[in-house]
C-alpha cells in the first residue's frame, strides 16, 4: 500500500500543523522551541557545498538541540512533496504565496576564468569577446542559460554564448572552470573564496554581471521563527563578507 499524491500533500499539512502545535506548548511552557526540533533546508549545491556547510556548523553549535536535515540540489524545491521548512534560492521568487527573506539582495553575477585558461586563450575585453571564447553553461530543468547579461552605466547587452560543457549543477560548472577548461558566468557568493585564493579571475571588471538576489524563502509567514530570523541575521552576515571579497577582487 502507498500513499495517493493527494495523501502525500495532506500528510505534509498534518506535520507541518503538528509541529506547529509543538511550538506553541513548548513557548508557553517558556521552553526554547526555537533552539530545538528538526530544521529542514534546501539549498543550490555549489552553495551548499562550498560555504553553507561550514556556516551550519557554526550556527548549529549555537543551537545544540537542533537537527539539521540538509537537501543539497539546483532543482527547485517543492514545498508541498518535499518535507522542508526552509530552501535557499538565488533569483527574484515567481509569484506565489511564499515568503521570501532577502539574504544577500544585492548578489550578482561574475564573469571569470582560471589564469591557465587565460594564459592559454587570452581574456575578453568586453562582453562581446566571448564569442571567440568556450563558455560553460549551466542548464535548469532542461533550459541552458546561455543567454548572459551585462550592464554598464544605463546600458544593458545580452551575449549569446557556446561552449563544449554544459552542467545541471552548479558546482560542477565552478570545477571545471578551476580546471581550466572555459569561462564561467557564476553567482559572486560561490566563488568568492576562488577569487580570493587566485584559482579564478574576474574579468570584464568594467561590466556588472546581471542580478541574483539570494533568499531564504518559506511556505508561510507563520513559520518565520525567532530561531529562522537568527538563521536569517546569520547567513546574511556570512554573504556580505563573501561580497565585500568579490567587489575587492582585481582583473
Amino acid at each position: 500500500m502507498r500513499l495517493t499524491d493527494e495523501g502525500k500533500l495532506f500528510l505534509d499539512h498534518s506535520r507541518q500543523a503538528v509541529q506547529l502545535l509543538i511550538e506553541g506548548q513548548e513557548a508557553a511552557l517558556g521552553g526554547s522551541a526555537d533552539s530545538r526540533g528538526v530544521l529542514r533546508l534546501s539549498a543550490p549545491s555549489d552553495l551548499g557545498r562550498n560555504a553553507l556547510l561550514p556556516w551550519l556548523d557554526e550556527f548549529q553549535s549555537k543551537h545544540p538541540g537542533l537537527q539539521l536535515r540538509l537537501l543539497l540540489s539546483d532543482h527547485l524545491a517543492d514545498f508541498y512533496r518535499q518535507p522542508l521548512d526552509l530552501t535557499l534560492r538565488y533569483g527574484k521568487l515567481p509569484d506565489s504565496g511564499f515568503v521570501a527573506l532577502p539574504v544577500a539582495p544585492h548578489n550578482r553575477r561574475v564573469l571569470c576564468a582560471s589564469p591557465d585558461y587565460l594564459n592559454r586563450h587570452g581574456a575578453p575585453a568586453t562582453p562581446q569577446d566571448l564569442a571567440r571564447h568556450n563558455c560553460l553553461c549551466y542548464m535548469l530543468s532542461e533550459y541552458v542559460h546561455d543567454s548572459w547579461r551585462f550592464l554598464q552605466n544605463d546600458r544593458e547587452v545580452s551575449i549569446q554564448v557556446s561552449g563544449n560543457r554544459i552542467a545541471d549543477d552548479g558546482d560542477a560548472v565552478r570545477r571545471w572552470a578551476i580546471a581550466g577548461e572555459g569561462i564561467a558566468y557564476k553567482s559572486g557568493i560561490d566563488i568568492a573564496p576562488d577569487l580570493a585564493e587566485g584559482r579564478l579571475i574576474r574579468l570584464c571588471t568594467d561590466w556588472q554581471g546581471e542580478p541574483v538576489p539570494l533568499n531564504l524563502v518559506c511556505s508561510d509567514r507563520r513559520r518565520i521563527s525567532p530561531m529562522v530570523q537568527e538563521l536569517r541575521a546569520f547567513l546574511s552576515q556570512k554573504c556580505a563578507l563573501l561580497e565585500t571579497s568579490v567587489t575587492q577582487a582585481r582583473d
